[in-house]
């Protein structure tokens, strides 16, 4: 069994899994749409991709601000971990994903990457970390499963 990590945009959807010792992360892919509301190929493909890897929970980063308040993309991830769960039948954490992608970002400007190019990358990245994040929170607890909306 392998844990998928997703960092859930307005058009895209970062994809990270773990190797199946659930020791590390590696991005996958972004998933880009069209349009925020239309997530029936986004959800095709992440099941696609849970098959492939054989998932067995999914990891969704929730965007809380950093003053912890919520916000309209929080209650919209929720929905969208709402829709993964009844579709996939997997449970769906959520994930306190604050800082990811200012850190995504300072990792690849740290790797040279030119800012243009790192739009391409960001979002897999970030969900790389998000899923890094519950990976070593599980080690460090003995493996409990928990969400940290808090």
């Amino acid at each position: 069994m392998r844990i998928m990590g997703l960092d859930f945009g307005s058009k895209t959807v970062g994809v990270a899994v773990s190797d199946s010792l659930l020791i590390t992360a590696q991005g996958l892919e972004i998933i880009r749409r069209k349009e925020e509301n239309k997530q029936r190929r986004t959800l095709a493909r992440i099941e696609e991709l849970i098959d492939e890897y054989e998932v067995g929970e999914i990891v969704l980063g929730l965007p809380k601000h950093m003053n912890a308040s919520e916000g309209e993309r929080v209650e919209l991830t929720r929905e969208f971990g709402e829709r993964l769960e009844r579709r996939t039948g997997l449970p769906v954490i959520l994930w306190d994903e604050r800082l990811t992608t200012a850190a995504a970002d300072k990792a690849m400007m740290e790797a040279g990457i030119r800012r243009e190019k790192r739009k391409d990358f960001v979002d897999k990245i970030a969900a790389a970390l998000i899923l890094q994040g519950y990976l070593d929170h599980r080690r460090m607890c003995g493996g409990e499963q928990e969400s940290s909306e808090g």
